[in-house]
Parts: C-alpha cells; structure tokens; sequence
C-alpha cells in the first residue's frame, strides 16, 4: 500500500518504498511527454529495485484540464496537494501573453515558496549542439525564484495604480517618469538571496564542486543586485567560512586548494563567459530574472530547451519541463520528452534513489549512441532514426535493461 513522503523537524525528506507522487500532465504536448516520462520512470525504479520500491502517482490538476473540470486554472486543492504529497512533477502550462491569466508557474512558486529555481546543464554524446565543444558546459544554475521583477508587482500604462505610483516617485524622490508608462517593482532581500546561497553553497559542499560565481548586474543597479552579490558574499563569509575562499583574496596565479572558489560575474559578461570558457564553471548563482535568460542560453549549447531539466525547491519540491506547450504539436506523439525525463532524474536524486536516476542517464546514453531520436534532433544529426515521443521512452527503458 502507497505512502505519502513526510518531513521530519529539519524539513528532511522521509521517503517510503511505495511513495505517491503527484504529478500535472500539463498542456499541449504535456499529456505525450508525461507518458512518456512515467513509462521511463516506472521502468528504471523496477530494474533498480527489482519490485522492492514503486512509485504510486497521483494526478493533480492546473492549466487548461483543471479549467475545464473545475473552473479554474488553479484550484486550491492543487496546492494543498503539493504540500501534501511533498514531491511533485508537472509538464508546461499555458500562460497567455501581455494579458488573461498570471503565469500558472510563477503563481505555483510563489504561493509554495518554492524559492530555488534549480537547472542542471550538461552535454550528451551526440546531441545536436550549435558550438564546437558543448562537452566542456557542465553547471548548475541556482537562480532565485520568488522575489525580482518576477514578483509581479507591477501596473498597466495608464492605469489608476501605475499613475499613482509614478506621481508619487516623481513627486517624492524628485525622478522624472513619464506619467503613461507601466511601471513594476524589483523587490530584493537579503533573506531570499542569502537562502538562496546557501542552497548553492550546499550542494556545492555536497559535490565536491570546485567554485560558485555569483551572476548579477550590481554595477547599475547597485541597491537590488549589487546587494544580491552582497548579501550572497556574506553567507559565504558567516556559514561557511572554511569551505570557501573569495577569489578577490586570492594572489595573481594563488590556486583555492581544497576550498571552493567564490567569484562574480556581471550578467552581461557572464554570456560570454559561458561561451567562450564554459569549463571555468561549475555553480551559478543568480536573481530571477537573470537566471531565466542564463538558463535557456546554457541549454542552447547542449541541444536545447529539450534536453533541460529544472526544479523549485523549498520546503517543497516540484520538478517541471522548462520548455513551453508546443500546442501545434499536442497529441501528435512527437515533441522531445527529454526535459521532463531528466527533470524526473533530479526528482529520483532528491529522494535519494539515485540507483534509478542512474539508470536513466546510462539509459538515455545509448540511446543516443544509437542515435534514436525524435524530430528536433533527428532534423541535425546525420544518421538519425527518427521515432515517435513514445518509441524513444521505450527505447530508453530497452536500453537500462541491458
């Protein structure tokens, strides 16, 4: 009989053999790459565990199902679901743009605090990739995910609100706004970005990882992000002191030793950085919405949007897709499920059953050796055999099993 997953006094996840896991199939193609994604998933616990552990998933409902079911995009009882069962996994939903409905996914992070946007990126063997040696990308992007522009306090040009606002700016602080613009707030605290930090700063411990660069734009806005890289230096400094060593610290050609390196990078900058010495990287740490552009830019390099995986992470976890709908390809068993298959890796690892997550990545390996593949791939990869989204997933259970 299924168990829900608990949290101890320290929000410590226990996790039982037979755990129910949520899960939202999500819009568009969400329906095909969440099939595609359980029958992987599913597979790899089975051979790891050989019958000894089972995943019992339970559906849960936002976006354009849950609208037609219930009458709203988010019910209230998919929120509580999410802390309830404590471990979830969602396709992509629809968010309308520049009107409608608030993104579902900003929504979801911030009504559950899931303060850490946490993206994975690295190269698989074959993949199509638009640079010459993707191989050397190997990071793990940490971006904020609560607070910034992204916090969504903002007004419509013209409104009642945004003219408020802007007269009292101009009125107040002697600024010069032009009365009909729409005007946001770009709220930063220490609290979310020293947190935020020490999630970096622990998985980084954990790994062994050789350096965390913190990603700002702190030399124009020097009261939000210039903070941010502040406050971020300061829990480096107060909790984990001897594991850390500045790299301003450091002598011209001085190594870290055994420490990890702790460095910034402008925002702008650091596109390049990615670029042109990927392999200097190892942990980003970045506000929200600089995280966002960092993020997809990464997984451009190793094959796209496709193959990227992310999670939000507070005291709750939720592992999502990082691609959107695609609806033009909904239920046409096409689009690339290898977002949402390596996202429900990160969610096997956060449990702690990493002999399952491994088998999915020596599993996706071969496949791609064999060079097996859906469209988006098959299109730039010489050789190909084009599949179906549901004939790559089998593939890849084929190929753990042996």
């Amino acid at each position: 009989m299924a168990e829900k997953i608990t949290l101890n006094e320290k929000n410590e996840l226990n996790v039982p053999d037979n755990p129910y896991i949520a899960y939202i199939e999500g819009d568009g193609t969400g329906p095909d790459i969440w099939r595609a994604t359980s029958l992987v998933v599913d597979s790899a616990v089975a051979a790891a565990y050989n019958g000894s552990r089972k995943i019992e998933w339970k559906e849960i409902f936002a976006g354009e199902k849950a609208n037609s079911k219930f009458g709203t995009y988010l019910p209230e009882e998919t929120i509580e679901a999410i802390k309830d069962y404590v471990v979830s996994i969602k396709g992509p939903l629809t968010t309308p743009v520049g009107g409608g409905i608030r993104s579902l996914n900003v929504t979801l992070r911030q009504r559950l605090d899931l303060y850490a946007c946490v993206r994975p990126v690295r190269y698989f063997t074959n993949v199509p990739s638009p640079v010459k040696n993707p191989e050397k990308l190997n990071i793990i992007i940490f971006r904020e995910n609560t607070e910034d522009v992204y916090a969504g306090i903002e007004w419509e040009a013209g409104s009642v609100e945004a003219k408020k606002i802007i007269s009292f700016i101009n009125d107040t602080f002697n600024k010069s706004i032009v009365s009909e613009s729409g005007i946001g707030i770009k709220p930063m605290s220490e609290f979310g970005s020293r947190r935020l930090m020490r999630m970096a700063l622990q998985h980084a411990v954990k790994n062994k990882n050789r350096s965390v660069t913190i990603v700002h734009k702190g030399n124009i806005m020097k009261y939000t992000e210039g903070a941010f890289a502040k406050w971020c230096y300061k829990e480096a400094a107060e909790n984990f002191r001897d594991a850390t060593v500045k790299e301003s610290d450091l002598k011209p050609g001085e190594d870290a030793g055994s420490r990890i390196l702790i460095k910034d990078r402008i925002a702008d900058a650091m596109f390049q950085q990615i670029l042109l010495r990927p392999d200097e990287y190892d942990v980003v740490v970045t506000p929200n919405l600089n995280g966002d552009y960092l993020s997809d830019a990464a997984a451009a390099q190793v094959g796209g949007l496709g193959m990227a995986p992310g999670a939000n992470i507070g005291k709750y976890a939720m592992f999502e897709a990082t691609h959107g709908t695609a609806p033009k390809y909904a239920n046409l068993d096409k689009i690339n499920p290898g977002s949402l298959i390596l996202s429900a890796v990160m969610m096997l690892e956060y449990m702690g059953w990493d002999e399952a997550a491994e088998l999915i990545i020596k599993g996706l390996e071969k496949t791609f050796s064999q060079k097996f593949v859906t469209y988006d791939m098959a299109r730039q990869m010489e050789g190909a055999v084009e599949v179906k989204c549901s004939e790559f997933a089998a593939k890849i259970a084929e190929n753990m099993k042996q």
